[in-house]
């Protein structure tokens, strides 16, 4: 069975970090490549990190590059997000997707920047 489940999300007081995984089974993450996105209520879900399938070449949101990193673990078939530096404003639901010739969606892991 084809799934994506994210964790790591919670209550965090902002300049605090957290560490988001999208766990994949079913198929294999490293043919894919991977994207991290964020859901606001009311707004569009906007795209947050990119890593590709070859040469893991990472694209970022302005309001995200240089705090968040994303990266992959082919042989734990996991992927991450590292969030450093949080503000009020990342606190959002963050979704994973893996694309290549399908594309597979989690369910979303919330995360709150809150003090």
């Amino acid at each position: 069975q084809v799934q994506l489940v994210e964790s790591g999300g919670g209550l965090v007081q902002p300049g605090g970090s957290l560490r988001l995984s999208c766990a994949a089974s079913g198929f294999s993450i490293s043919a894919y490549s991977m994207r991290w996105y964020r859901q606001v209520p009311g707004k569009e879900r906007e795209p947050v990190a990119y890593l590709s399938n070859h040469e893991d070449i990472t694209h970022y949101a302005p309001s995200v590059k240089g705090r968040f990193t994303i990266s992959r673990d082919s042989a734990k078939n996991i992927a991450y997000l590292q969030m450093n530096s949080l503000k009020p404003e990342d606190t959002a639901v963050y979704v994973c997707s893996a694309q290549y010739s399908e594309t597979y969606w989690g369910q979303g892991t919330q995360v709150t920047v809150s003090s």
